[in-house]
């Protein structure tokens, strides 16, 4: 789009390397990004690779710009990130529950504080390369549709975005697979093309949360006791913060039998095993809510509702809803509703909305 600004988040990835080379390629004046949100400069942390925020990152993302001919800069976000990923992430474990840092990074890191520089500096858009699809509905809302490429479809992770971070937003890859996309860094030429995706919290990338939260805090986890439904005790556990609803490897007890972590409960510091039947409920209660394509939800309403990033969704109905929550009815169980973790509703392909878990 000829003298339309577009800022692009790179993360030195090939995904939003070609986001890039696109917006370029259709007339946009693209201006390259990436955000420093590392708390410290630990090279054996922030320099592995495929990492998507690390010192590695920086420098593969300043030389696809220089290949590209655009304007790069690194601008510094770590106090916003400690603030609402970090710190989000620690005390949600902490009370027992399973956070979402992405979906906390993308509302207000990469949207509210990258749009608001952004927007500041006179860019008119902000684009990423996820794999997602904005639509605009006749009603004049916005909303997020699921990816062409229903195997790398990231619209769970970004439904908590407002209308106004939609209307300032572009997905260039959200058309295309995967394979399409390292085609085309290849014939760019882009260094990139062949570099592994992330796959780990970019900062615990050894996945080992609970070490992470206790050298965030200073605090040793509390150890307390592994109990069945009825409350009997089974054995100790290291603390709740090793655990997550529907978990049972790493549980480090043997009953003789498969068992699953039930539930957590951080004001006694129980765990509750139970049976693998035990982990399936076909009803929740979400809060903190965020409307897409549509303004309010309506009881009855009938959903396709997503639980957690990697599942496919499962048709639902729900059941109420109030100023700031809602409740589901599961047409089959499902397994493992985790408290903490997104809820979202599809209608077809189009977010309708979303909350958090509880």
């Amino acid at each position: 789009m000829k003298n339309k600004t577009v800022v692009v988040g790179m993360s030195g990835g090939v995904d939003s390397s070609v986001a890039a080379c696109l917006l370029k390629s259709q007339g946009y004046h693209v201006i390259g990004v990436t955000m420093q949100i590392w708390q410290e400069e630990n090279p054996s942390l922030t320099a592995t690779e495929g990492g998507c925020c690390g010192l590695s990152a920086v420098e593969d993302a300043r030389r696809v710009a220089h290949q590209l001919d655009i304007p790069y800069y690194v601008m510094n976000f770590r106090k916003d990130f400690q603030r609402y990923v970090i710190d989000y992430f620690v005390r949600e474990y902490r009370a027992g529950r399973t956070p979402n840092p992405c979906i906390a990074c993308n509302r207000y890191v990469k949207w509210e504080s990258l749009l608001h520089k952004s927007l500041a500096i006179g860019a008119d858009y902000i684009a990423t390369g996820h794999y997602a699809r904005i639509r605009r509905l006749p009603g004049g809302r916005y909303t997020i549709g699921r990816s062409d490429s229903l195997r790398k479809d990231q619209s769970y992770a970004l439904y908590n975005l407002t209308q106004d971070q939609l209307a300032h937003t572009l997905f260039p890859l959200g058309e295309y697979e995967k394979e399409e996309i390292r085609q085309m860094a290849e014939q760019a030429r882009l260094q990139v093309a062949h570099k592994p995706d992330s796959q780990e919290i970019c900062f615990v990338p050894d996945g080992d949360y609970a070490s992470f939260i206790e050298r965030e805090t200073g605090m040793p986890e509390q150890r307390g006791n592994f109990v069945d439904l009825d409350g009997r005790v089974l054995g100790q556990h290291e603390g709740i913060g090793h655990y997550t609803i529907g978990q049972r490897k790493g549980l480090g007890i043997a009953l003789g039998e498969p068992v699953f972590v039930v539930k957590i409960c951080p004001d006694t510091r129980e765990v509750v095993l139970g049976k693998g039947t035990d982990v399936f409920t076909d009803h929740l209660r979400a809060e903190l809510v965020n409307y897409m394509a549509a303004d309010h939800f309506q009881v009855g309403q009938r959903v396709t509702a997503k639980i957690r990033y990697n599942h496919e969704g499962a048709p639902a109905v729900i059941h109420s809803v109030g100023d700031d929550f809602f409740e589901l009815d599961f047409e089959e169980p499902v397994r493992a509703v985790t408290p903490g973790q997104a809820v979202v509703l599809y209608n077809e392909e189009n977010i309708l909305g979303g909350g958090t878990i509880v």
